[in-house]
């Protein structure tokens, strides 16, 4: 492998094919436009040229939009056969822009960080270069200023993050993002590093298997025979789950067999469940990203259901909830980043990430309660500005920092 003189190689010989990209789909499927002239165009573009690898990589994107993964993961396989390099230009023209090398795992929009929303309204080209283990890289990569390695943690990503980090021992640029401590970020392996982090909580997570899960539920066990000092309630999930898929607080052993008879799969996360409300009965989660060390807020979720998740916490139909995420941004770098910056500070240091998020709550004591860190968790200024008119100057705020540490870590 070498590192082309210029910007013009990719494994078909010529530029990186460049995509509409995840961001502007993701963005008109948000303001529910009308995506059938984009899904006809790319359509054509194919039985144009079956070859036209990019358009097969938007038109994936497309079907995972309309909540057809299956599909678009299918044809997203098929780009990748053709071309594993892709490129997304600059928002802003700049004759001399940051050039960015993206590490990138085949996936739906949760196995990589959300670099192309990161990086909008910025002057830097994002090239994407997807790993699959085993395959010879393209004979020549663009050139560029420094990589990141945007592959998030999950077992079906782990034997290409092994395949990333030998590739980036001996990289010829600046490489962000370790791919052996994002690998770290497993739930069960989180918790066991990070868990003496003083003034944040960690719960307790352990991998256990369906037959394990199975002897809870019928007696045979205990929850402390499975998880040290555990009780009920607790919080299962299949390893693979994102998104609150499969996730559920089991209250008993008849509760665990119910569960059990929903979900079919052989392995599962277990953890204690923590009860974070708030002195009003309210839970409340937040999204906090960490770039260069430095907190910054990206969202704030607030649910009558300990299961909190923005989109459905009922954040568009309450003006009170969103005053209150409003206030949360504005004040945050004196309240919330001041109150918990000790805990972030070593969290950030123990992860010791360039780049990454979290999702947490706040216990009655003050201390911060971590719910996951991981490098894919999505970042985004989508949201209508007239509803929410405090997001954007925040969002901006999010992504210049992450422009600015991209800036001096090309310098160095």
């Amino acid at each position: 492998m070498t590192i082309a003189a210029t910007a013009r190689t990719s494994e078909n010989g010529r530029d990186p094919a460049s995509l509409i990209g995840v961001a502007r789909l993701a963005k008109m499927a948000f303001d529910r436009a009308d995506m059938n002239p984009v899904q006809e165009d790319l359509v054509a573009r194919i039985v144009r040229d079956p070859g036209d690898a990019a358009a097969l990589m938007d038109l994936a994107s497309v079907n995972v939009l309309f909540g057809l993964r299956a599909d678009g993961l299918r044809l997203q396989a098929l780009a990748l056969r053709q071309n594993r390099l892709y490129r997304r230009p600059p928002t802003i023209a700049d004759a001399a822009p940051i050039r960015l090398l993206a590490f990138m795992a085949p996936g739906d929009f949760m196995a990589n960080a959300p670099l192309e929303f990161l990086l909008e309204g910025s002057n830097v080209s994002l090239d994407m270069l997807y790993v699959e283990p085993g395959a010879a890289l393209p004979e020549a990569i663009p050139e560029h200023d420094l990589a990141i390695v945007a592959v998030g943690e999950s077992d079906a990503n782990r034997a290409i993050l092994r395949e990333v980090a030998s590739l980036v021992r001996s990289w010829p640029r600046p490489v962000l993002n370790a791919p052996e401590r994002i690998a770290a970020l497993s739930r069960d392996a989180a918790c066991a590093r990070l868990g003496a982090t003083g003034g944040m909580v960690i719960p307790r997570t352990v991998r256990i298997a369906r037959s394990n899960l199975a002897l809870v539920a019928l007696g045979a066990t205990t929850v402390a025979s499975v998880l040290a000092d555990g009780a009920f309630p607790i919080i299962a999930r299949p390893i693979f789950s994102h998104a609150g898929d499969g996730l559920a607080k089991l209250d008993d052993p008849a509760a665990v067999a119910d569960y059990l008879r929903t979900r079919p799969e052989r392995q599962f996360y277990v953890s204690p469940f923590v009860d974070y409300r708030s002195a009003d009965g309210l839970f409340r989660k937040y999204r906090v990203a960490l770039i260069d060390g430095q907190p910054y807020a990206s969202h704030m979720a607030v649910s009558e259901h300990w299961m909190v998740h923005y989109l459905n916490a009922g954040m568009t139909e309450s003006a009170a909830k969103r005053e209150e995420e409003a206030r949360f941004m504005a004040a945050f770098d004196g309240d919330f980043a001041l109150r918990h910056a000790a805990a972030l500070r070593a969290l950030a240091e123990g992860v010791g990430l360039e780049y990454f998020a979290i999702d947490c709550g706040e216990l009655p004591d003050g201390s911060l309660l971590l719910f996951e860190a991981d490098v894919a968790m999505i970042v985004h200024a989508m949201d209508p500005p007239d509803m929410f008119p405090y997001k954007g100057p925040q969002m901006r705020k999010v992504f210049a920092a992450f422009h600015a540490m991209l800036r001096k870590r090309a310098r160095a």
